[in-house]
């Protein structure tokens, strides 16, 4: 396939006013980059921390498989629906403010979390979190696009972009460690309990390090989208997540078939909200400008095959190769060290080559699904931490070389004062995809399990992500060529 010429160039949008109303926003130091980088990491790492703790959840609250999907599912729903809204109220009230709200949220739901006596109840405060996650997470984004501008700017996006990559990684790697290091007999617990100290010392240092911003111009909340967003989410996201583990009640086709009616309306109502003027919760105007576009264009499947990727691993390496807890978090390693180094080097490389970084990147990912594909083909059930090594150290390189560039591609040329709710429209892209690539890989991989053995479920779900990445690379080529 050819690279077509592509107009575009990518822009630096200048600072968003302070709440103040001056015409710069203070600086973010090195020390407040850290603090948000660590607030952001909080609910990526959450959204995964979970995968290897299942079996020890299921066996101490005997939730079953059904309750243990809601334990995954319920966060992610609440999250991506609220994400869009958690970045409008950082417009109006101040970044600074929501993102100090959401860390205390964070920390008392994951202490609930941590002391849930029953599966319902851990349940419901897996919601909570997810809740507190969205206040939180757009507040991130929102915050550095207001702070810093030119280089700083780019540099600090592509230490989100790596933050993200690999708190999703991590979140397993310490999930494992958690479990397996059994801390006062906590066993699963852990795994939420220490999310609360870390929220706590988080706060105390956004208090004196992050500087509050807001949009110069704030909306007010658009509730009949904000409502037509959460009806969208949950019609398509709970019953892909629920449906195969409750057996496909009614409930879950019923949803399913409400889904593209809940979704053309959301549509039409935030079209015309802003042809009459009023701010719809995500402006279709936000949606034709060339790097917003195209770059969630690509962040779609990517997160829908990341996401997946992440659970059935996590399932296949306890189940299939009976890796305890640790050893199946401790084999993800080479994939968070080569995600972080390949999303470091990310700015240079695209300086020098655009978006070819993007297009060799998604190559490479392919590459190393392929050779993971091989080793799952020719050595199950004997492979080890250091024969999976080689092909997930690939695949972290390649992934390592999309996100975090996509993720400054679509923030490059978005209007100061949208700043919060571009974020925001980011994140729940990004973070639906997550949880759509759980409910699909994970319902193909859990589907083909009775039938074929898992080892050739895994295979079947490696091949399809491998497809979703081919798809990947030839949307890369509406990316705007130059990154500047």
């Amino acid at each position: 396939m050819s690279d077509t010429p592509v107009q575009t160039t990518l822009r630096t949008a200048p600072p968003t006013p302070t709440r103040h109303g001056s015409a710069a926003a203070p600086l973010l130091t090195p020390t407040g980059l850290l603090t948000v980088l660590l607030g952001a990491a909080l609910p990526m790492i959450d959204f995964f921390i979970v995968n290897v703790a299942l079996p020890t959840i299921d066996h101490d609250l005997h939730a079953g498989a059904a309750m243990l999907e809601m334990v995954v599912a319920g966060y992610g729903v609440a999250y991506a629906m609220l994400l869009v809204l958690g970045g409008r109220l950082g417009d109006m009230v101040g970044r600074r403010r929501l993102f100090l709200w959401g860390l205390a949220a964070f920390g008392l739901t994951s202490l609930a979390c941590g002391l849930a006596p029953d599966a319902w109840t851990l349940v419901a405060a897996r919601v909570a979190q997810g809740a507190a996650s969205a206040l939180l997470l757009p507040q991130v984004l929102a915050t550095i696009q207001a702070t810093t501008a030119g280089a700083r700017r780019a540099k600090a996006v592509s230490l989100y972009g790596g933050t993200a990559g690999v708190s999703s990684a991590l979140g397993q790697v310490l999930g494992g460690l958690l479990v397996s290091a059994d801390l006062a007999g906590t066993g699963w617990r852990a795994v939420f309990l220490v999310n609360v100290p870390v929220a706590a010392a988080a706060w105390l240092l956004a208090v004196r390090t992050v500087p509050e911003t807001r949009s110069p111009h704030p909306s007010r909340v658009d509730g009949p989208g904000t409502a037509l967003l959460a009806v969208t989410l949950i019609t398509l996201l709970l019953p892909l997540t629920e449906g195969r583990a409750a057996g496909w009640p009614l409930w879950s086709w019923l949803l399913l078939a409400v889904f593209p009616f809940a979704a053309t309306a959301f549509v039409l109502v935030e079209r015309r909200a802003e042809r009459v003027g009023r701010a719809p919760l995500v402006p279709p105007s936000l949606l034709r400008i060339p790097s917003v576009n195209s770059g969630l264009s690509m962040i779609i499947p990517f997160s829908i095959g990341f996401g997946g990727f992440m659970f059935v691993v996590a399932v296949a390496l306890q189940s299939g190769l009976r890796y305890g807890p640790f050893t199946a978090g401790l084999s993800l390693v080479p994939l968070c060290a080569a995600y972080f180094l390949a999303s470091l080097a990310g700015p240079r490389l695209v300086q020098r080559f655009g978006r070819r970084v993007v297009i060799t990147g998604s190559l490479i990912q392919g590459a190393g699904l392929l050779a993971l594909a091989l080793t799952v083909y020719a050595g199950w059930p004997d492979i080890s931490v250091a024969g999976l090594a080689p092909s997930l150290t690939v695949l972290g390189v390649g992934q390592g070389m999309v996100l975090p560039i996509l993720l400054r591609i679509v923030l490059s040329e978005l209007p100061a004062a949208q700043a919060g709710v571009g974020g925001g429209v980011m994140v729940t892209t990004q973070q639906s995809g997550l949880a759509l690539g759980v409910a699909t890989l994970g319902t193909l991989f859990l589907a083909l399990l009775p039938s074929v053995g898992i080892r050739d479920a895994l295979l079947a779900a490696l091949l399809t992500q491998l497809a979703i990445v081919a798809g990947t690379t030839a949307l890369a080529l509406r990316l705007p060529r130059e990154v500047r």
